[in-house]
């Protein structure tokens, strides 16, 4: 599901980038990925889990959160409630 959410973001940030400032398109664009971003969220969150950040996964496990984030391949960090991102541990 992430990985399908960053392509199509990837797609349109490109698409983006090539428009000039002016071209209407430019907005019509950025909601769409905008769009693809608060549906990844949504998504997340219907699982019960908490989406940190772009691509960023958190799994509460009742002393921490198992953290992800894309493209890792498997759930290998950790961190307390209070350390956020910048106190993740790897775990594996």
């Amino acid at each position: 599901m992430t990985a399908e959410a960053a392509r199509k973001v990837e797609t349109l940030a490109d698409s983006i980038d090539d428009l000039a400032d002016a071209d209407p398109k430019r907005v019509t664009l950025t909601a769409e990925l905008q769009a693809v971003v608060d549906d990844w969220t949504e998504r997340i969150q219907a699982l019960g889990l908490q989406a940190k950040g772009l691509w960023l996964v958190d799994f509460d496990n009742g002393e921490g959160y198992y953290c992800w984030q894309h493209p890792e391949p498997s759930l290998a960090h950790y961190h307390g409630y209070e350390e956020g991102f910048a106190g993740r541990m790897k775990i594996v």
